[in-house]
């Protein structure tokens, strides 16, 4: 993939800060809205080993609305139609997503470099869209209040990109809500997570959700040929796993996935392993003057279920799905373009009290995002700390094999029709958003196209 060279002026209607998912979704969405847009990433590339890469039902439904699908489906992945979990020596289909009502009834297992590269071969093909990796945001710009925009150091050195509307989608580590000094609630989470890879043989077990077995939890991704392994510990557990040494650490990977044995050795030393370090927190506001935060930057989620790309996507679409009827291309040299949108919307006032009146409205517009996807964050994050206290917990301190099953397991695996309540939460969340952005190009190119036939 090459990027797209931004314009020669450091102005836009819109700057995102974050090539993730969000920021890349919510870029695409506004350029091919007719809405100049650029996006910052501070990377060269989008590859990154320890990213979820997880494809819920309901962005697969996205894809669909967008008439994706098709191309999307191309890219290499695998399906999953089921989730499930060996804990001790019982074996238990948590999640039967065959029952949504959705065109993709699966979770597809695809590289997130991979999405990431297919939205961004998408927005491309739309002028307005502007990409610029290796481009860090170090600050930003704010004028009586309000933020107009970004400092960044890029392959140039360090540059201003001036905006009418800043967007924070640079995940759970944000420089942008950091800056803008929003306040973080912090919900606590009790576990850290090792990632490292090892090699996918042939005759392997089938994907499952996780392996529990005496006090030890592993997740495994399969990426064709190596498994992406997330392995949970304690909070600040990682120094007593390095004392107790590598091949004891290797032996506990064993215990939980038999048949592993032998290739845990492909892990020489620490530095094969990387610490995960798990947050779940959230802004109590989003935005302020001139910013929204959306995704991570604005909620950091757990990696339980993996919904947190599914949120982070769903965010980015419920902003566009608000933004854009307020935002203006004709204009997009303007810093000030959101709240003079807003302005010739709808205000009748002097141009002075308008501004100031343009403005609150542009803010009550940011505020209508959080208001939108507070409700799915907040259940979401309410199931997520549940499950770190009443089962993840308590299954890291077991010391034994479990004689049977929790309750809640127990009920899962012998009444399947209970099975479609955590597909829904995981496949669609709990406020699934739909595209209601329009096509700006699919207008221009039929207007040319009638033109062409009816001279």
């Amino acid at each position: 993939m090459v990027p797209q060279t931004p314009p020669s002026q450091s102005t836009q209607t819109c700057c995102i800060v974050g090539g993730g998912p969000a920021g890349m979704v919510l870029g695409f969405l506004l350029a091919r809205a007719g809405i100049e847009v650029l996006v910052l990433e501070k990377h060269a590339d989008f590859f990154r080993d320890f990213r979820g890469d997880t494809i819920h039902p309901s962005t697969f439904e996205l894809m669909y609305e967008l008439g994706l699908l098709d191309d999307f489906l191309r890219v290499p992945h695998q399906q999953l139609r089921t989730l499930g979990a060996a804990v001790d020596d019982f074996t238990v289909t948590i999640a039967d997503l065959t029952h949504l009502p959705v065109h993709c009834k699966f979770v597809g297992l695809m590289p997130q470099w991979d999405f990431l590269n297919f939205i961004a071969e998408k927005a491309k093909a739309c002028p307005e869209f502007h990409l610029r990796m290796e481009s860090e945001v170090t600050d930003l710009l704010i004028e009586d209040d309000r933020v107009v925009g970004v400092r960044a150091q890029t392959l140039d050195g360090h540059r201003e990109f001036r905006a009418g509307l800043t967007i924070g989608a640079d995940g759970r580590h944000s420089i942008v809500r950091t800056k803008a000094g929003l306040e973080v609630l912090d919900l606590g989470a009790p576990i850290d997570v090792l990632w490292m890879r090892l090699s996918h043989q042939p005759g392997d077990p089938a994907q499952t959700l996780g392996r529990f077995r005496t006090g030890k939890l592993l997740v495994m991704l399969d990426r064709g040929d190596y498994w992406q392994c997330a392995y949970v510990i304690p909070k600040g557990g990682l120094e007593a796993i390095q004392k107790r040494g590598l091949p004891a650490f290797r032996q506990d990977l064993e215990t939980v996935a038999p048949f592993l044995q032998g290739r845990t050795a492909e892990l020489k030393d620490w530095s094969d392993i990387k610490l995960l370090s798990v947050a779940v927190d959230r802004l109590r506001h989003w935005s302020r003057s001139g910013l929204l935060c959306i995704g991570d930057s604005a909620h950091a989620m757990s990696p339980i279920g993996g919904v947190g790309i599914n949120l982070a996507i769903q965010d980015a679409v419920a902003a566009a799905n608000i933004l854009v009827p307020s935002l203006s291309t004709a204009a997009s040299t303007d810093p000030d373009i959101l709240a003079r949108a807003q302005s010739a919307a709808g205000s009748t006032a002097g141009s002075s009290d308008g501004h100031i009146l343009a403005a609150q409205s542009a803010d009550a517009l940011l505020q209508k995002v959080q208001a939108r996807r507070e409700f799915p964050t907040r259940m979401t994050q309410r199931i997520q700390i549940f499950a770190h206290k009443r089962f993840i917990g308590p299954a890291l301190a077991t010391k034994a094999p479990l004689k049977r099953l929790p309750l809640p397991l127990a009920l899962l695996k012998y009444f399947p029709f209970l099975r479609r309540i955590p597909a829904r939460m995981v496949g669609l969340g709990f406020r699934p958003e739909h595209i209601k952005t329009p096509d700006s190009h699919a207008t221009h190119a039929s207007s040319s196209a009638s033109q062409r036939d009816n001279p």
